[in-house]
């Protein structure tokens, strides 16, 4: 057994589903008393327990609304887990929204800087990587024109460029590797692989079987917010591919 990394234990995950809104105090106490005020309870997950070692590359697979993208935020911290917990030993970097922390009246030169920041890195690191950021995105001269006049696909590419240039203990990854277009998403893989390659930890998503084989060495299945069957890739994703298929 190697060293263990990742640890979910009974984690589990309420929203409030109800879309009533009300505009002041005495409209809520109205609809409360009339019971027009309902809670609708929503569990995205439950009862969801699993051990990820050091170095292994863990894919998560499931379909639309299974919970994967839910997990992938409470390991990565961005939301609380109503119930259970969760403890990860080591650096994380998480690449859920690529440029989510991007300020659009900055230049990309400047968010580069503010993006890499709120990534921990020193600003002497980034100083050193600078050049090869702008390189892999392929941005080139628009380095320095505000990321307003941006498209959505070069800002996905300064996002995954900047969140890959370094290399994390934990490294978490939602579908980011349909970014860009065939050419950039082949490079994107050449990448994931080279740190795939060293002894860095990874829980993938992705709706592409093939990646998921390609990239990982053990995977969960969720259905519904519940963990079905967690093992090695090739036992999870036949499974998981069969159940598809019956369900045609």
């Amino acid at each position: 057994m190697g060293e263990t990394v990742i640890k979910v234990e009974n984690v589990g995950m309420e929203f409030n589903l109800s879309q009533e809104k009300t505009d002041n105090l005495k409209e809520y106490v109205i609809k409360l008393i009339k019971r027009e005020l309902m809670y609708q309870s929503f569990w995205a997950l439950q009862n969801i327990s699993f051990e990820v070692e050091k170095g292994d590359k863990v894919g998560i697979l499931g379909l639309n609304g299974a919970g994967k993208s839910t997990l992938l935020k409470l390991i990565s911290g961005v939301m609380k887990p109503t119930e259970g917990t969760i403890t990860l030993k080591g650096m994380i970097s998480p690449l859920l929204e690529l440029g989510a922390g991007f300020d659009h009246n900055y230049t990309g030169r400047e968010n580069i800087y503010l993006n890499g920041a709120m990534l921990g890195y020193p600003k002497e690191f980034i100083e050193s990587k600078f050049d090869e950021i702008v390189e892999f995105a392929e941005i080139g001269d628009f380095i320095d024109v505000p990321l307003k006049n941006y498209s959505s696909g070069m800002i996905a590419r300064l996002g995954f460029s900047i969140a890959t240039v370094v290399e994390p203990k934990i490294l978490i990854l939602d579908e980011v590797l349909s970014v860009g277009d065939a050419k950039f998403r082949e490079k994107s893989e050449q990448r994931m692989k080279s740190l795939l390659n060293k002894d860095v930890t990874v829980l993938f998503v992705s709706h592409s079987l093939d990646q998921v084989r390609n990239l990982c060495n053990k995977a969960l299945w969720l259905e519904k917010g519940k963990l079905v069957m967690q093992g090695s890739v090739e036992e999870v994703s036949a499974s998981y591919e069969e159940s598809i298929h019956q369900a045609k």
